[in-house]
């Protein structure tokens, strides 16, 4: 591993911001490799002074801070605790998780900083400046794998202290204040915690990263000689990791997704990850037994559960399988204290195919998929060292249903907030590059939902780029296999599909009855019409699978009132109004509400040029302000106005409206 470490830069950093942008730099460093630090874990501090009103100078211990990353974290994230409270609750035979909490808070000269770590005695026992911890793969790999602690013992020696995993917080502070009493501090590194991870420490920032990057290297090489030396082969070949089965159907997927989600007790997400090093596990032939052995570090399981999902031909078995394991699992280490978390598998593997992640949202199905692959590699790795020996079950479940992390998770569920009341659904949005299309992606997003967004101008597309809740796909909805391809990867992705709303269309040119060419009517229907019900009839079997499933078609003012010059136009619309009705009929037993959008004068779209609305407004013999609301609210109509209806019919606030047409018009006369 490589030290990023940049001598020029921190200068500048100390000299303008001191140990505390030193702590903050070297931090993010941590952070940024996801081998060391994955989302939330890991914890630095820095020992310097405070100024107080009532007691002058005070020696203070800035730790990170509750709900702070390392990668992103920022001199906030270091709450300032008075060192000699830290020192004093060290001194203490037993304190219990809640009251070192209060205490923690306490103990700040800051009431309005982030609770620190519950680490933060621990790194206050610790006689140096600078602490930096992470649960870096590669000693964790080797603590987990049979015969680890012996192996890191001869690999670190003297200069590191290894000791047996125990809880996080004052426990474990008691614990390398008992097994370092009388160490010569000079001499020492770090401390490995089985398990857990590594802690390095020194009185300069650099220093204390510099041998965080040096033990971790040196794990690393070990790794690597020890595999090269193993008499166990990889269970997988390049040969085998080529092999590729295909995607699961479509429907089998989302069946599963749709049970998870049931189990749950909330729509869920799921995502198939069908790449060769995903190939390579689903293929070992131990992978069955592999995945239900324990996670990489304890602290994992508040995301991922303590052990995966075996999926089969048969995937109901598979989730069945696990919901009456994780049963057994909790009543075999429950006391009356603990409520039984909700039995959805986070992960799984799909022998022979690849690997299955769940999860309630978008941001923690990422998180998951993160820790899913650092573990199964390491897993991997730790059968060619012997064997993989994580944590047993009880240690597990002593974390999972830690009260300071349930804390953070029960909160209220997201789907109780308004502002995400679509956490957890799949939508697909056709035409989405611009217009109404585009608002109603960025709307649906932002309540929660995980949106496929289709469109045939790939330029258009990339302003999704960076948004992990939006996923952009070219797609010609006139092209069938375009369609079914873009099915396929929203699928994969996301589990299943939700919502559907059929937004793609074009606005041909104005041409009367006696003008109108037999292109521009055909293209018109193919678009406008026919596209739509292919869409649709391929969507179906997937929203009859779905969590609460909607269709919203966007129709036209042109079907009640139609103007002249608009045949093509007003005739495909008028048909996918039909089409909405027909499919309300036919879909309402599935559960599955259509309804249908007659926007008018939306002219932030793509068909609305400054020069057209010129023209339009000089026809009428008005201002392009006084055209654009030229209705009975007198009002500006707008794609976020159309998207907002689409939100409503798509989430649970009129979820029991099905054939339904609402105008989105500001009022319309000829309507009216």
């Amino acid at each position: 591993m490589e030290s990023l470490w940049d001598e020029k830069r921190a200068a500048e950093i100390a000299a303008q911001s001191g140990d505390l942008g030193l702590r903050v730099y070297s931090s993010q460093l941590l952070g940024a490799n996801p081998d060391l630090v994955l989302h939330g874990g890991g914890n630095t501090s820095f020992k310097g002074h405070s100024d107080s009103l009532l007691e002058g100078k005070v020696e203070t211990l800035f730790v990170k801070g509750s709900g702070w990353d390392l990668k992103t974290i920022e001199a906030a994230g270091f709450p300032p605790v008075r060192l000699k409270h830290m020192l004093k609750l060290a001194e203490l035979d037993s304190l219990s998780d809640t009251e070192m909490m209060r205490q923690l808070r306490l103990a700040l000269l800051d009431p309005k900083a982030p609770t620190p770590s519950v680490e933060a005695i621990l790194h206050a026992l610790i006689p140096h400046r600078f602490v930096d911890h992470t649960h870096t793969d590669a000693v964790v790999t080797l603590s987990n794998s049979e015969g680890g602690p012996q192996r890191l013992a001869e690999l670190f020696g003297d200069e590191v202290l290894i000791l047996p995993y125990v809880m996080p917080g004052f426990v474990l502070a008691k614990q390398v204040a008992e097994a370092s009493s009388g160490a010569d501090w000079r001499k020492l590194k770090g401390i490995v915690l089985l398990h857990h991870g590594l802690f390095t420490f020194a009185d300069d920032a650099r220093s204390s990263y510099e041998a965080m990057i040096e033990l971790v290297t040196k794990a690393e090489g070990a790794i690597t000689r020890f595999a090269q030396s193993s008499d166990q082969e990889p269970a997988n070949t390049a040969a085998r990791e080529g092999i590729d089965h295909g995607t699961p159907a479509r429907v089998a997927i989302a069946k599963l997704r749709k049970r998870a989600s049931h189990t749950l007790g909330a729509p869920a997400l799921l995502r198939l990850a069908l790449d060769s090093r995903a190939r390579t596990f689903a293929q070992r032939e131990d992978a069955a037994q592999l995945i239900v052995s324990g996670p990489l570090t304890p602290d994992h399981t508040i995301h991922t559960k303590p052990f995966g999902a075996v999926f089969a031909d048969d995937d109901a078995s598979g989730l069945d399988e696990f919901v009456e394991c994780y049963q057994e699992y909790f009543a075999a280490h429950a006391g009356e204290e603990h409520t039984r978390l909700d039995c959805m598998p986070r992960f799984g593997v799909w022998l022979e195919r690849g690997v299955i992640t769940l999860a309630p949202s978008v941001t923690k199905l990422a998180i998951v998929e993160d820790i899913v692959s650092h573990t199964l590699d390491a897993m991997q790795v730790g059968e060619q060292l012997g064997g993989w020996r994580a944590l047993p079950r009880a240690e597990l479940f002593d974390v999972e249903y830690w009260e300071l992390e349930q804390a953070k998770l029960n909160a209220a569920p997201a789907s109780s907030d308004p502002k995400r009341e679509l956490e957890g659904k799949i939508a697909m949005v056709t035409g989405a590059g611009s217009g109404i299309g585009l608002a109603t992606c960025y709307r649906l997003a932002s309540a929660g939902a995980a949106v496929a967004a289709l469109d045939i101008d790939a330029k258009a597309l990339e302003q999704f780029a960076g948004h992990s809740s939006i996923f952009a796909l070219r797609c010609d909805i006139t092209d069938a296999a375009q369609c079914e391809a873009a099915l396929d990867a929203c699928v994969q992705r996301f589990g299943g599909l939700d919502i559907l709303v059929s937004n793609a269309g074009l606005f041909p040119t104005s041409q009367k009855l006696e003008q109108l060419e037999d292109a521009q009517w055909n293209a018109s229907l193919e678009l406008n019409l026919t596209a739509p019900m292919r869409l649709l009839r391929a969507c179906a079997p997937l929203l009859e699978q779905g969590y609460d499933p909607a269709v919203v078609l966007v129709a036209s003012k042109n079907v009640p009132a139609p103007g002249p010059g608009a045949a093509a136009y007003s005739a495909a619309k008028a048909g996918l109004t039909q089409l909405g009705r027909v499919a309300a009929l036919e879909l309402g037993g599935k559960g599955i509400r259509v309804n249908t959008l007659h926007p008018d004068a939306v002219y932030d779209t793509a068909l609305w040029s400054e020069d057209t609305l010129a023209q339009r407004a000089a026809a009428y013999g008005l201002s392009v302000q006084a055209y654009k609301t030229k209705n009975l609210l007198a009002t500006e109509v707008s794609s976020t106005d159309v998207a907002e209806a689409v939100f409503l019919f798509a989430g649970t606030r009129l979820a029991k409206s099905t054939g339904v047409q609402l105008p989105v018009d500001g009022g319309n006369e000829r309507v009216v």
